[in-house]
């Protein structure tokens, strides 16, 4: 089989095959305000308003009084005019775009903005699903949150295509403060961490993974995060996430990595990274077999020894190319060692998205990632004598677009 012919297999099956995007920070038209669409939400994602503040000398309180118009000006100003948008954040605002049908050579702001405010939320949707081929939409959704617990209590049906995932942040490490919000919403608890409290923290879990129908519980955590050490944390982890998820035998997914407000003035954009423990990791898997993780880590410096860790544990799905990876290089780079040390057994990528049009960019440059390291593996595959098909090309495409995932839910640890 000459490589042209793998290669015209490769990119038809990555392009046409529909995605599973399991992790993202998306809302279906229902959410109202969460859902975030548009050229101005584009321009002001906290990926560009860092690269905008580093590139001028405004001063950060003078770009919070802004309103995101005038924010968005600045940005396009700053980093589509007076400079080269060359960075991957910049990318892919024009990816979008272009994808969209919206004349680039123009550069003329305005008539984007015309473009956007002419769409419907739930015809737009329509529209970006079918560019970026996604089949379904995995949400982050936090009950702690007043505004988005009001929607899910009024029972309003949810878009079939998105799915929920419960985000539990503060009640893994917001102790004892969060003490306090649950008992607001007339859980029984207290700073303490007693065993009635513990009690209604399983209640609240059992509770909202039933209402939301999430299919896994989720959190990010620190690069500092132990397990096991006598912290809450780890008490909260092991007498209540656990056997709520493993009584529902749904996921527990970590997202470790992320060093917190390293810089407050710029807000959501001022987060950073930080290398992980992985034998924690390694421990929580180990001690609870029984129990389902997924796992995906902030730092480049910990991915071969990640990888390494998911085929020690069958337990352990291994998924996507988060945040500051999200890069076309860092993308190709994970990948191939994946693929070669895990075969077809995990995710390559997730979007992430905040915004909806994000969709479009983030699968389109990963698509193309994706497939050219799958080229070079199914290339060297066929060099062995090993025959390649394209029903197997075909079937790997599926696998990392959604499947393995799909099938990781569906399995019960033994």
């Amino acid at each position: 089989m000459s490589f042209d012919q793998i290669a015209q297999w490769v990119d038809q099956a990555i392009e046409q095959t529909p995605v599973l995007d399991l992790h993202t920070h998306l809302y279906p038209p229902s959410f109202g305000g969460f859902n975030l669409w548009g050229v101005d939400e584009l321009l002001t994602y906290h990926y560009l308003i860092a690269e905008t503040i580093r590139a001028t000398d405004i001063p950060y309180d003078k770009y919070w009084s802004m309103t995101q118009q005038q924010q968005a000006d600045l940005i396009w100003k700053t980093l589509f005019i007076d400079r080269a948008p060359i960075s991957e954040a910049c990318r892919g605002v024009l990816t979008t775009l272009g994808k969209l049908g919206l004349d680039l050579s123009s550069r003329d702001l305005n008539s984007y903005r015309a473009f956007f405010k002419s769409q419907k939320p739930e015809a737009y949707l329509e529209t970006v699903l079918k560019l970026a081929n996604v089949r379904q939409i995995v949400m982050t959704n936090d009950a702690l949150d007043p505004k988005e617990r009001e929607i899910w209590l009024s029972g309003k049906p949810i878009d079939a295509r998105f799915k929920a995932v419960l985000r539990i942040d503060p009640v893994l490490v917001g102790w004892p403060k969060v003490s306090e919000t649950l008992s607001s919403f007339g859980y029984k608890t207290s700073g303490d961490l007693g065993s009635t409290t513990m009690s209604e923290v399983r209640r609240f879990l059992n509770e909202w993974i039933e209402r939301m129908k999430a299919i896994y519980v989720a959190c990010s955590l620190t690069p500092d995060w132990r397990y096991p050490d006598d912290s809450q944390t780890t008490r909260v982890i092991n007498e209540a996430i656990l056997p709520i998820c493993r009584e529902r035998n749904i996921p527990f997914a970590v997202m470790i990595g992320v060093q917190r407000q390293v810089n407050p003035q710029l807000r959501l954009a001022g987060d950073s990274v930080g290398k992980s423990d992985i034998k924690s990791l390694d421990r929580l898997c180990a001690t609870n077999q029984k129990n389902k993780f997924m796992v995906t880590m902030l730092a480049r410096e910990n991915q071969h020894e990640l990888a390494v860790t998911a085929r020690k544990h069958r337990n352990l799905f291994l998924f996507g190319c988060w945040w500051f990876l999200n890069n076309p290089s860092l993308i190709e780079e994970m990948t191939k060692m994946r693929m070669e040390l895990l075969g077809t057994s995990f995710t390559p990528q997730h979007s992430d998205a905040r915004v909806l049009d994000q969709l479009i960019y983030k699968w389109d440059h990963s698509r193309k990632v994706i497939a050219k390291v799958m080229k070079e593996k199914f290339a060297d595959l066929e060099k062995t004598g090993w025959k390649v098909t394209r029903e197997e090309i075909d079937r790997t495409a599926k696998e990392y677009l959604g499947g393995n995932f799909e099938r990781f839910l569906s399995l019960t640890p033994s």
